[in-house]
């Protein structure tokens, strides 16, 4: 019987918006990585007929209750960046319900490497104390910029706020096991140095 690992290795992936960190994800899922991907799972839960929805109606009222039934991303989006109290009571209402999805997600799968995707990884003691390695995905301010406004409903101004919610790009450093600086570089470099970091935290990895 081939060595498998004790238990999958758990891998934190966080970068600030437009760092390029669902790609990095992607790359690992084609590796044969799980994803836990806590964004889609917050959209999930704040869609139409998602479990969120009650409590979000409750704490905010009606009018961030979209056409279809759920959760109007965006004036959500431009209320939580503008007031730091009401990002907090958001996080409040959709935190305990990503943890719970998140955690079950991951009890269920059977590959050897499981990857959390959290953008608040760096400001979560609780999300960096599950994980063995932190991969955090970086690049300048300006880059960010550019890839968040190249995106539908985006502008300058958003797109500053929501790095500007976010913790610093310092900040993030300061926890990473690795980083992949992901500015300027061909998508086969990025590749390459995801590949490695993949052999070489595999191979570091508890086997039975």
């Amino acid at each position: 019987m081939n060595a498998r690992a004790a238990r999958p290795l758990a891998i934190g992936l966080t970068g600030g918006i437009g760092s390029g960190k669902s790609t990095v994800a992607a790359m690992l899922v084609a590796m044969g990585a799980s994803l836990i991907d806590t964004d889609a799972i917050a959209r999930r839960l704040a869609s139409p007929g998602g479990a969120a929805l009650p409590a979000l109606r409750m704490a905010f009222g009606g009018s961030i209750i979209g056409p279809d039934g759920g959760l109007d991303r965006v004036a959500m989006r431009g209320l939580a960046f503008a007031d730091g109290d009401v990002r907090r009571r958001l996080e409040a209402v959709l935190h305990p319900l990503i943890d719970a999805e998140a955690v079950a997600q991951a009890a269920a799968s059977v590959a050897p490497v499981c990857v959390f995707d959290v953008p608040l990884l760096t400001e979560s003691q609780r999300w960096r104390s599950r994980v063995d390695r932190v991969l955090v995905v970086d690049c300048t301010a300006e880059t960010q910029i550019a890839r968040v406004t190249a995106r539908a409903g985006w502008t300058r101004q958003a797109a500053l706020d929501a790095m500007a919610a976010q913790t610093t790009r310092e900040a993030r450093r300061a926890i990473a096991d690795a980083v992949i600086f992901n500015d300027g570089i061909p998508l086969k470099s990025l590749q390459a140095h995801t590949e490695a970091l993949w052999r070489l935290w595999n191979n570091q990895h508890p086997k039975i």
